[in-house]
């Protein structure tokens, strides 16, 4: 019957080997399912590979990708499993455990590698980064069973697990197995870092006496494997220690230029320090306490590491800036070491989001951008004609159109394209409507001078015919032209998509701008975004976070509500061991009965 059981149980493990993902991890390749969003730009940051290996694996990669697509990411890792981290794609039936015996990597360590990863999230497909194994875990088995039971023939160095029971010490159970404590310490690194915790699974190594014994079979009782909801309680990391009678809080801003020169850059930068300390008094009216450190980066690289020397800034809880991406390199890498989080409110490519925790990225990135409209145009615009309208002249948003019509083509919406230039005339629009349905027109162009030239052909149709059923729709750039196109805007019942938009009439923007004018005896710029906005939105909606949540902010931020003046803020983590971008967007509308309308997706 022995013989029986254990021929069952290898067929079973064979079977199991010789599924494809399985054979993925071991080729050279593991496994990654394409999310909403992602780019093969920002999967080659996430994994650190250049883009033609990945287009290598996975020939025409680089022409198109959808979410959803499985690719195959070169392990870059060399096979020594103590020489870098490598990446693992989660299997049917796998559980964290399985993967600390796999690696020989105890749970602690992988799930400070992998801040997003959980209980709730761990599931097939997933990707996790497995660290570096350390020296002294060599004692752990090198490869795990399907089985829940601990094996009945001893690994090298490795005896069995035993679950800690109440009142327990690293003597006591040491004592119990006839082993020293700094065997048993060794075995199980994580002991170093604080005391045990009832419940939680220890290896137990052989004693050194016995080493050359490991190879007879020795009988044991089986332990059964912990769950993963159990490890990863057993492994939630202990957060930085925080204070919440006072928040330290660090502006890193290019105020000057390296020769001290204040230009159009440096403007917008005073104005975003000026709505961020707006922010910071609003919160002190609050009873929230912080103290506040401005440093001028003056706009270059070297500057920044000098501050970053600066020991002042290892206390900080968070920090926001800088302006260039080029400095954001060095900030990064401070705040990973330092555990602060820092926030980028300005560029869009912040390449560091994609595998440091700490990162925050305000502006979203463009191809997380692009998804979102397309994603919120189909649900609202679904059933509509669609016409991509062209001047014959700026063609600059290639990128946004490819994507939106091959996001057409997936769901079945048909489309045309026209296209209008010299003497003003109706008939290629009229020819390309659909008189019985909704029709959208999307121009090729997000320039005021592209407008200039379509927008005369379009109204002359609205007001020939104004029983069509006509929108336009735009680009965020254009609530910068609205004092010269409003009743065009109007007219044509126009949308654009934007992650920054405030109506000047609505009660906060007044009391805003109001106050703004009363601290600084001035106005915003116009400017897209407002800088003065942006420092406010910003500014309260961190520190109101951590005044409230702590350093549980990153595990709850999803549930963070503020009332934002211009930015919407959605931040979602990017990967299980990446920071956060901001996936917010939203749609303004320019009714043709002269409302203004902000459409708020969720």
């Amino acid at each position: 019957m022995r013989r029986l059981y254990l021929f069952l149980l290898t067929v079973a493990l064979a079977t199991t080997v010789g599924l494809l993902p399985l054979q993925a991890q071991t080729s050279g390749y593991f496994l990654h399912t394409v999310a909403k969003g992602q780019s093969l730009y920002s999967i080659a940051h996430t994994y650190n590979v250049a883009m033609e290996e990945i287009v290598r694996l996975n020939p025409g990669s680089d022409s198109l990708l959808r979410s959803g697509q499985v690719l195959k990411i070169p392990q870059t890792a060399t096979a020594d499993r103590d020489s870098a981290q490598r990446f693992h794609t989660i299997q049917a039936g796998e559980t964290l455990y399985q993967l600390t015996v796999k690696y020989q990597v105890s749970a602690q360590a992988i799930c400070a590698a992998n801040p997003g990863l959980s209980a709730s999230n761990f599931r097939v497909g997933q990707v996790v980064v497995i660290p570096p194994a350390a020296p002294d875990t060599d004692s752990r088995p090198a490869e795990a069973t399907a089985t829940v039971a601990a094996p009945t023939t001893p690994q090298k160095g490795w005896r069995e697990m035993h679950r800690v029971a109440r009142k327990e010490t690293v003597f006591s159970i040491s004592q119990l197995y006839g082993i020293s404590q700094e065997e048993l310490i060794a075995a199980n690194p994580e002991l170093r870092k604080g005391k045990l915790k009832k419940g939680s699974l220890l290896f137990i190594p052989y004693p050194k006496s016995e080493q050359g014994a490991q190879e007879q079979p020795v009988a044991q009782t089986p332990t059964v494997a912990p769950s993963n909801e159990e490890l990863f309680d057993q492994s939630r990391e202990v957060k930085k220690s925080w204070n919440p009678a006072g928040l330290k809080v660090a502006l890193l801003l290019p105020f000057t230029d390296t020769n001290g020169a204040h230009g159009e850059e440096q403007i917008r930068m005073l104005e975003f320090y000026e709505g961020f300390l707006m922010a910071a008094d609003s919160l002190k009216r609050q009873g929230v306490s912080m103290d506040i450190y401005t440093y001028d980066t003056k706009g270059n690289v070297q500057t920044v590491k000098q501050l970053l020397a600066n020991g002042t800034l290892k206390e900080m809880d968070i920090i926001f800036g800088p302006n260039h991406a080029a400095s954001m390199q060095a900030l990064a890498e401070f705040a990973r070491q330092h555990h602060i989080r820092v926030v980028n409110s300005f560029s869009n490519k912040v390449d560091q989001v994609f595998n440091n925790p700490y990162v925050y990225q305000v502006n979203t990135p463009q191809s997380y951008l692009y998804s979102e409209v397309y994603e919120h145009f189909i649900r609202k615009f679904g059933q509509a004609n669609v016409v991509f309208l062209s001047d014959g002249m700026s063609q600059e948003k290639k990128e946004f159109l490819k994507g939106m019509k091959d996001e057409l083509k997936t769901n079945g919406i048909a489309f045309r394209q026209v296209q209008v230039n010299g003497e003003v005339d109706g008939t290629k629009i009229i020819a390309a409507m659909d008189t019985l349905r909704e029709n959208i027109f999307i121009p090729t162009s997000g320039t005021n001078t592209a407008l200039i030239r379509l927008l005369p052909h379009l109204t002359l149709v609205r007001r020939e015919h104004p029983h069509f059923d006509m929108h336009l729709f735009g680009y965020p750039e254009w609530q910068t032209y609205t004092s010269e196109h409003l009743a065009s805007f109007y007219e044509l019942d126009t949308y654009f998509y934007s992650s920054f938009y405030t109506n000047n009439l609505f009660p906060e923007a007044i009391r805003f701008i109001q106050n703004y004018r009363r601290w600084f005896s001035k106005d915003m710029r116009n400017t897209f975004p407002k800088y003065g906005m942006l420092g406010f939105d910003t500014g309260y909606f961190f520190l109101k976070g951590l005044s409230e949540q702590g350093s549980g902010l990153d595990d709850r931020i999803g549930q963070m509500r503020t009332v934002p003046i211009q930015t919407g803020l959605k931040f979602e983590r990017v990967n299980n061991w990446g920071g956060f971008i901001n996936r917010k967007v939203f749609f303004i509308r320019f009714s043709n009965q002269y409302e203004l309308i902000k459409l708020d997706f969720e």
